[in-house]
């Protein structure tokens, strides 16, 4: 992955891991919020999507 990525599919890569600590850590201090959850699990699919388009 790292030799076949470009600057938006790696931005897109910390932006999710970024989103994952975001979600986990308002979950740990205000409780889980399905929303929150929902929408990280589309930024993720999204992104795998991204790393599937630039690998093929």
């Amino acid at each position: 992955m790292p030799g076949s990525t470009d600057g938006s599919t790696r931005t897109m890569g910390v932006l999710t891991v970024g989103g994952l600590v975001v979600v986990t850590a308002y979950t740990v201090a205000l409780g889980s919020n399905g929303w929150l959850w929902f929408g990280w699990v589309v930024l993720g699919l999204i992104t795998l999507g991204m790393v599937a388009t630039r690998s093929s």
